[in-house]
């Protein structure tokens, strides 16, 4: 789990290891023979361990995060919605709350995985 460091009376989440991020994607990606099946290991482990619903801001809109996708081309994507209107977020892309929520690692796994953490 992530440690938290305290600054000017703030707990800030302080950043998984480079070793803990290989560590995730080598848990998520064990079996896999091809980026398309580390891409689903990924997915699966986000799906199944991520707290969701969750609130986070999305261009200085309050959003609640409802589920994760997939999609056909196999980027990882948060499905947001509110009130009555839905939109997705690349994952890669998605601000993430403070404090985190319950299995925000493999989130960012995914994004180490994707060069981008």
């Amino acid at each position: 789990m992530r440690s938290t460091r305290k600054r000017k009376g703030k707990t800030l989440p302080t950043r998984l290891s480079k070793a803990r991020l290989d560590q995730l994607v080598e848990e998520a990606t064990v079996d896999c023979y091809n980026e398309s099946e580390q891409a689903t290991g990924l997915y699966t482990m986000i799906e199944d361990n991520l707290g969701i619903p969750f609130a986070t801001t999305v261009l200085g809109v309050l959003v609640t995060v409802e589920r994760v996708q997939l999609t056909r081309r196999e980027e990882i994507v948060a499905v947001c919605r509110r009130a009555s209107v839905l939109q997705t977020v690349p994952l890669l892309d998605l601000p993430l709350p403070s404090p985190l929520p319950v299995g925000a690692e493999w989130i960012e796994a995914y994004r180490h995985w994707l060069g981008a953490g």
